[in-house]
């Protein structure tokens, strides 16, 4: 290989918007970082910042005696019944995320020594989570830590002066939200706080922050302070969401406590607390294109102008698996990851749980990131209790329905109108429980949490598939394929693909953790009807007679059992997966968003197809997609900030060079000609084994496994298929023709 891939990205220039703003965090809070020697800006925000609402609307609404009726309507023909199935309330959004004030660093004009010619620099070092800015003599250095959880910033320069303040005015923010700031000097420098109340609620959150100053003066200058010839400023900040007061003195006496005896006293120390937790994670998978080493030391922005290549791969992999493990901690990403600078949050922040948290999370197990399957885990655990009331309050039944919306705190299904029934959509839990299903057995431990709620889902299909055809196959009425709807017909209607998938995964998933039940749950899933195939030779979105597909769509929701199921794949079932790539190939782009196209790429990396790959690749890199900060937006022309991209591409990448199950290894499936060499070290399989991947450009590929289970798999690669015993403990280097 061309030396070592960039672990970082850099740019000569400031950010002038905060969407360039460069980013840190570590799952609880997160930090979006400016870097302007003159006006230096951070972002604070934190993942439980959500505006409170009206609890009262946020429940779910009471249909289950209405129900039967509209199951009636439906098996006889009513292509409209569905739309009558609501409690007549507006559509609700769930509570937006926003930020919580900007940490302000201002250099007064005539306190401004610096050469304003002089080289500009900002980066951040994905392997220790810090950014960097620098000019002349004035260094700025931020980072969020895992260890401490507080944001730490460290300023130097010559005779340093700055005002320092912390400041609520961003865009968006509410005209009757409640400001208080505080300011008092202590033995260190000066601690600041802001208390921001909401209107109308007793919920209110607060910042602080403690400035340790070395050399030179610190006065109070409402609302902050003014440091004068100070040659470093050390800033620790934190923000808490509360009701009534926080006690600022405690927090006050925590902050100090982390720069006194036997805790560290200095950044570097604070630093180095922190990378033990998160270079361990970050380091564990590394992907080498074998990029020109001129393409890999330009900036960021100078490389995406380039739309495409290895360096760019490279430098995106590694950010999107960087961003991902910051964002996740308290919870996983949100639809912004952990970060945004505007109150007005697209789509409110949420946390969507029909295509984009999925998408978000997809490289969690392969890609070595636990941490993230653990958040992921905490969201679903959490909310457990709001699931079992949307399936008893909207279908009668026992067990769990997951929402397609969650701020995080509420998990009652209350996000639906007319074109998006999200109520009626039943698949939500088992996609939500399969991430923690593949990293069971990853690790090879059966979570007890995730077998118990295994079995919830269970239940409600127990309860809720009591309808049949004329067949005597189970209908899965109403249905719901995310966010589409039959060409003649309403967005509620019958067996939507995706739920047939849900329901049979979900059954024999539960079925395998609880024998007492097995029998008669795995008796339930063979009940089901089979996929359908169209006029088209596309499998159907919906498997119900007359049903006409809708092809332009960014959704593939009836793909789910390519990916992230394994129930329709080119081993097994062959027929089956020349049906999905027939409706793969025919779906269309929509609006381009940019889920869609990563969407694409997974389940074409499933079906063995390189090209498409490497054309819903090229349609996100082509599409002016990423920020300079390597964060995405949601459409092209970086409309919308947006983390479906970034985090979900490193997925893409680990899909399209190696891809496993229990018992199968598929090896290079969907390599694209744009990628003719390079090495993918320490991803995880499903068997539980690491595995390093080499290819080079003349065809030849070699494997190193290093089992921790014995296991006889299924080798698959581009030359075929064979068996291959594995002994724990014992390296495997296997040697196979890379196309």
């Amino acid at each position: 290989m061309s030396g070592t891939p960039v672990h970082g990205t850099w740019e000569p220039e400031p950010a002038a918007r905060w969407e360039d703003a460069f980013l840190s965090g570590n799952g609880h809070h997160g930090a979006l970082v400016f870097g302007d020697p003159d006006a230096d800006r951070v972002i604070v925000t934190h993942h439980t910042l959500v505006r409170p609402g009206d609890d009262g609307r946020c429940r779910p609404p009471a249909l289950a005696a209405a129900l039967p009726a509209l199951q009636d309507r439906l098996l006889a023909g009513d292509t409209a019944a569905a739309e009558d199935f609501t409690d007549g309330r507006p559509l609700q959004w769930v509570r937006p995320f926003h930020p919580a004030f900007q940490l302000r660093l201002n250099r007064p004009p005539e306190a401004d020594t610096h050469d304003t010619r002089a080289p500009y620099r900002r980066a951040v070092d994905f392997t220790t989570g810090e950014t960097t800015a620098t000019r002349a003599g004035w260094t700025s250095r931020v980072f969020v830590s895992r260890a401490d959880d507080v944001i730490v910033q460290h300023v130097t320069a010559p005779h340093l002066t700055l005002d320092l303040s912390l400041d609520p005015r961003l865009p968006g923010a509410p005209a009757g939200l409640r400001i208080g700031h505080g300011a008092v000097l202590t033995p260190e420098g000066a601690l600041l706080t802001l208390r921001a109340r909401y209107p109308g609620s007793d919920l209110a959150y607060t910042g602080v922050t403690l400035a340790a100053v070395t050399g030179g003066t610190v006065k109070l200058v409402p609302p902050g302070v003014l440091v004068e010839g100070a040659t470093e400023v050390l800033l620790l900040t934190r923000v808490h969401r509360h009701t009534g007061e926080l006690d600022t003195v405690a927090e006050s006496r925590a902050l100090r406590d982390l720069l006194a005896a036997p805790y560290p006293a200095s950044y570097d120390d604070l630093l180095a607390r922190h990378l033990g937790q998160h270079r361990t994670a970050y380091d564990r998978v590394t992907l080498d294109l074998a990029a020109d080493p001129a393409e890999r030391a330009l900036p960021g922005s100078a490389l995406l102008a380039r739309a495409g290549g290895p360096a760019l791969l490279e430098r995106l992999f590694a950010a999107g698996r960087y961003h991902l493990l910051s964002a996740s901690g308290l919870l996983p990403p949100r639809l912004t990851g952990l970060w945004t600078g505007d109150w007005n949050t697209a789509w409110s922040g949420a946390f969507t749980t029909n295509a984009n948290l999925n998408l978000q999370t997809a490289s969690a197990a392969a890609a070595a990131l636990p941490e993230v399957t653990e958040a992921h885990a905490a969201l679903v655990h959490r909310q457990l209790p709001d699931w079992r009331d949307n399936a008893r309050e909207i279908f009668g039944a026992r067990g769990v329905v997951a929402p397609s919306h969650t701020d995080g705190e509420c998990g009652h299904t209350h996000h639906f109108s007319r074109e998006y029934p999200l109520h009626l959509w039943t698949a939500g839990a088992d996609w939500l429980l399969k991430p923690l299903l593949d990293h069971d057995e990853t690790h090879g431990t059966p979570d007890p949490r995730t077998t118990a709620a295994l079995a919830e889902v269970a239940l409600f299909y127990e309860d809720f598939l009591q309808r049949t055809d004329d067949d005597g196959h189970l209908v899965v009425v109403p249905s719901y394929s995310p966010e589409n709807r039959p060409g003649n017909a309403s967005w509620g209607t019958l067996n939507a693909a995706m739920d047939l998938s849900a329901a049979r995964h979900a059954l024999r998933a539960a079925a395998d953790r609880h024998p007492e039940h097995a029998d008669r749950w795995r008796a339930l899933a063979e009940r089901l009807p089979a996929h359908r195939v169209n006029a088209d030779g596309a499998l159907a979105e919906w498997a119900w007679p007359g049903l006409a597909d809708t092809y332009d769509h960014r959704h593939l929701s009836h793909l789910y059992g390519v990916w992230p199921l394994e129930e329709i794949n080119p081993y097994d079932t062959p027929d089956l997966a020349e049906a999905a790539r027939r409706a793969l190939a025919l779906r269309g782009a929509e609006n381009d968003s940019a889920h869609g196209h990563l969407h694409h790429a997974l389940v074409a990396a499933r079906l063995r197809d390189g090209a498409g790959v490497a054309h819903a690749l090229d349609q996100v890199l082509g599409g002016d997609y990423f920020h300079a900060s390597l964060m995405s937006a949601h459409y092209p022309h970086r409309d919308v900030y947006n983390a479906d991209a970034a985090h979900a591409l490193p997925a893409v990448l680990v899909e399209m060079l190696v891809q496993s199950t229990p018992g199968r290894l598929v090896l290079l499936p969907a390599l694209p000609a744009s990628c003719p060499q390079g090495e993918l070290r320490g991803v995880r399989t499903r068997f539980g084994a690491s595995l390093d991947l080499t290819w080079t450009a003349d065809g030849c590929a070699s494997a190193r496994l290093r089992p921790e289970r014995t296991h006889r798999i299924e080798l698959r690669t581009p030359s075929g298929a064979e068996p291959l015993d594995l002994a724990a403990g014992e390296d495997r280097v296997i040697s196979v023709k890379a196309r």
